[in-house]
């Protein structure tokens, strides 16, 4: 029997993280903050994520992928994009090269948090890898739409994520198929046109 090679997401999810190094980007990103004079409560305001991000970031644990808040944390520490990834390949963090409080992208956010419900927002910037995301029309509403974000567990398996991932797909397929108050034969469909 030939067993497929896993590509895209799959490669990305079974590839090897066991040499990465999770307690040297702790201790980078802690010295960063530290040297900036900021506390955790203030980064994660600056990044627009929660302070149970950072305080995951700087605890050093091993993780099964890197999580999405990393990238909303580099330039605050003064770090150009992906130093985080180099840092648990074994090198130092790239400086930005232009100083950047992120005053602009932290207001964007700010906005966008505030017309969201917490519980919302917690999910969002959760630092859960990401299954997947679907913008649903809904029928008979003149527009409206229905946004589903799905996350699996942070300490989630290849084959685990791969089990929410197909039950994620059988969901949506029962949302796509939802009839219509009225039962006039429309079904939602999906925004994006996947």
């Amino acid at each position: 029997m030939r067993v497929a090679k896993p590509c895209g997401m799959m490669a990305a999810m079974t590839e090897d993280r066991t040499n990465l190094e999770w307690a040297k980007l702790a201790s980078a990103a802690r010295a960063a903050r530290e040297a900036r004079g900021l506390s955790q409560e203030k980064l994660a305001d600056l990044a627009g994520v929660s302070e149970g991000s950072v305080q995951n970031l700087e605890s050093g644990k091993p993780r099964s992928r890197m999580p999405q808040t990393v990238a909303k944390i580099e330039p605050h520490l003064g770090w150009a994009e992906g130093s985080a990834r180099t840092v648990l390949a074994g090198g130092q963090p790239t400086p930005a090269t232009t100083a950047s409080d992120g005053s602009a992208d932290s207001a964007a956010k700010d906005r966008i948090r505030e017309k969201l419900p917490l519980r919302v927002v917690d999910e969002l910037e959760s630092d859960d890898p990401l299954i997947d995301s679907q913008v649903i029309q809904l029928p008979g509403t003149g527009g409206a739409r229905m946004t589903v974000v799905v996350h699996g567990r942070t300490d989630a398996t290849p084959e685990e994520i791969q089990a929410a991932l197909i039950a994620w797909r059988r969901a949506e397929r029962k949302l796509q198929r939802l009839p219509d108050d009225d039962d006039n034969g429309d079904t939602p469909h999906a925004a994006n046109g996947s």
